[in-house]
């Protein structure tokens, strides 16, 4: 059922090193100035909205403000 396997030489494996090809990628393009822009507006805005949700959330989150008076249905007023 199970046939054995013929092995497999690994030594194409550490001679691989020999055939590296010595051609170098091209260079990057540079960014333009517009996509720099582009980038620092983002992440800018990103940031501005973090800070700002940071500064709408923090008052819901503070524990030692207590609600200035408790709110009390008419059927408890007794009437």
């Amino acid at each position: 059922m199970f046939r054995r396997r013929e092995p497999v030489p690994f030594a194409f494996i550490a001679e691989a090193d020999k055939y590296r090809s010595n051609v170098t990628p091209p260079p990057r393009e540079r960014a333009t100035a517009g996509q720099i822009m582009g980038r620092a507006l983002i992440g800018a805005t990103l940031v501005a909205g973090l800070v700002g949700s940071l500064l709408f959330g923090l008052p819901a989150l503070s524990p030692e403000q207590s609600p200035a008076s408790t709110q009390q249905s008419e059927a408890a007023d007794g009437r």
